[in-house]
């Protein structure tokens, strides 16, 4: 059963055959058919406007970018439509008969002939001059009723993102020949002003937003790539200790079959010569010292073990002075920098009393160094300590350790060089 009515001649949704006789009376269409959609009254909360069909909320928000809309339907109830037609018909004949006589438009439309609207042909070639196509500024002039360039303009660049602005318009032949209400050139200029100051909102809210979208793309890209390098160290390590234990394990299966092949060898040895294989008591002690006194060699040849704990010190103090001077990052770099220089000078001559005595009072110091929270902690456990007087930070000669000097100035080098020290 019909819930209303459409126009053919224009797609308008009618509630009702009161609705359609109004609608016949405005617009002198009589071309109805039932239609089983019900006739909508959805409310755009932004604008308000009314929208009677899916079909026109969708062209609204698509206009617009409103998107919220109020349902204010009532509730639908089934019509007998051919009946309520059949009345209408018999009251709109002798009307229709008078009409189609004057020369009205037929009820079917389909003897309707389509032509191009009648616009200002200098205007028209004022603003394909302008660099505007034919179909563009013909819908502009048709659509404003205006003879004001600059009201065309407007209309064209707020229906810029309209799919059919370059498609040819064509008009009932009848409408062509309505006479358009003509706006004065102060309101016309108006109007365009107004059309203009609201596509230039419009570009600066959309700049707006793809600005802010970028920057949250470049922060997202950034916290990936701070977490690609995380992963990529923790790999690191992992190989690292993985191929440490490997080794570590093919050392011992070595060391165990050089062990065997020599207790084999001494074995054969003591056959030959007619000794019992088994060591004597006297054998087996000296072979102990031996082996004591080899290992003893050994570690006197081994190279030195950094001590990782300290380091690990070091490195907690250089990432709490980054994160604290974030905002003044020239400032910890000048103070890590003098830093760095300290620990050269006393590796180059561990035995040159000036580098290892630093005057607290001297203002070069107390502007580079002591003023940055955190460098005092540094150079105390890099072995510094105040002398009696408290006038010096002084490093004894048996508190010097190169290898301690050499990783904190590998940390120095490090928080200087690369921009995510202190980020993983």
């Amino acid at each position: 059963m019909a819930l209303s009515l459409v126009c053919k001649d224009c797609n308008a949704q009618l509630r009702s055959v009161a609705e359609a006789t109004q609608h016949n009376e405005a617009t002198g269409h009589t071309n109805f058919e039932e239609s089983t959609e019900s006739v909508l009254n959805m409310v755009c909360t932004t604008c308000g406007k009314p929208c009677r069909s899916i079909t026109e909320q969708d062209l609204h928000t698509k206009r617009t970018g409103h998107t919220e809309f109020k349902d204010k339907t009532d509730e639908a109830v089934p019509m007998d439509t051919e009946a309520q037609m059949k009345e209408v018909a018999a009251s709109l004949k002798g009307e229709g008969d008078e009409e189609s006589k004057e020369g009205a438009p037929s009820s079917s439309g389909q003897d309707e002939i389509m032509v191009e609207p009648s616009v200002s042909a200098d205007l028209l070639q004022q603003l394909q001059d302008m660099g505007f196509s034919k179909n563009r500024s013909m819908r502009a002039l048709h659509f404003t009723g205006t003879d004001n360039i600059e009201q065309a303009v407007g209309w064209i660049v707020e229906h810029e993102e309209d799919p059919d602005l370059d498609t040819p318009l064509l008009i009932p032949q009848n409408e062509n020949k309505e006479n358009k209400p003509k706006l004065s050139p102060e309101e016309a200029k108006k109007q365009a002003e107004e059309v203009l100051r609201k596509a230039r909102e419009k570009r600066e809210r959309e700049d707006r937003e793809l600005e802010r979208v970028r920057e949250a793309e470049a922060r997202r890209a950034t916290k990936e790539l701070m977490a690609a390098q995380r992963k990529e160290e923790e790999l690191r390590l992992k190989r690292n200790i993985e191929e440490r234990a490997r080794e570590k394990a093919e050392e011992a299966r070595a060391r165990e079959k050089i062990r065997v092949k020599l207790e084999e060898d001494r074995r054969e040895r003591r056959r030959k010569l007619g000794l019992p294989e088994e060591l004597t008591e006297e054998e087996k002690a000296a072979e102990a010292a031996k082996r004591a006194e080899a290992a003893k060699a050994k570690t006197a040849r081994a190279l030195p073990v950094k001590p990782i704990s300290l380091i690990t010190q070091l490195r907690d103090v250089l990432v709490g002075m980054k994160k604290r001077y974030a905002n003044e990052d020239e400032r910890a770099k000048t103070c890590w920098a003098t830093l760095l220089k300290y620990c050269s000078n006393i590796v180059k001559d561990p035995n040159e009393e000036k580098f290892r005595k630093i005057r607290l009072s001297n203002a070069a110091f107390q502007t580079r160094v002591s003023s940055v929270e955190g460098s005092l902690r540094f150079l105390e456990l890099l072995g510094f300590q105040k002398d009696e007087g408290g006038e010096y930070l002084v490093m004894p000669r048996d508190k010097v350790s190169v290898e301690t000097l050499n990783a904190a100035g590998g940390e120095l080098n490090n928080a200087l060089t690369n921009p995510f020290f202190g980020a993983l």
